[in-house]
């Protein structure tokens, strides 16, 4: 009596084919490289100024006040920081640029984040909030102007209380 057909299983292993898998994995690091460059390296990358580093000589005559804080949510569900203020220069120098050093301390007073941004100066308010460069509008001698600086992210042992508005390099004419 006939059963049908018999499955005869071969001893030799089915050679892989290793090359949909080789072409999956180079795709995903080459849109991982492509995400990184593009979000890792943005205009607006912090720099960072050691604590230690001394203030431009000519800080003193660029006074930093009426410091207010405000925060918004963005698209993507994060948080933004934005800290205002007001500039004024009481020198004899036209500033073209300023970079401000900005540290986030904790409740131990210890640094929990240090970023250095070039100063934006606030063109416009209506409808909305235009910044510029300082070399966009120099800050001439006795002239005064309102600020931005504007952070993604704040380090979450940050004690809440204002940061501390270090200038550390001025452009100057």
């Amino acid at each position: 009596m006939s059963t049908g057909p018999q499955l005869v299983r071969s001893t030799d292993a089915p050679e892989r084919n290793w090359l949909p898998v080789a072409v999956a994995v180079l795709f995903v690091l080459v849109v991982v490289a492509g995400l990184v460059l593009i979000f890792g390296h943005g205009k607006r990358t912090p720099g960072v100024t050691p604590i230690s580093a001394a203030p431009d000589p000519y800080s003193a005559s660029l006074p930093v006040t009426g410091l207010v804080m405000s925060e918004s949510a963005n698209l993507a569900g994060g948080k933004v920081t934005y800290v205002d203020g007001h500039i004024a220069n009481i020198g004899n120098r036209t500033v073209t640029g300023i970079s401000v050093q900005i540290l986030f301390r904790n409740i131990a007073h210890e640094v929990v984040q240090n970023e250095t941004h070039p100063l934006k100066l606030i063109r416009t308010r209506d409808p909305y909030v235009d910044l510029e460069p300082v070399s966009a509008a120099p800050l001439k001698p006795a002239g005064e102007q309102d600020f931005r600086l504007i952070f993604d992210a704040v380090s979450p042992d940050w004690d809440g209380a204002y940061p501390e508005i270090r200038i550390v390099r001025l452009d100057t004419k």
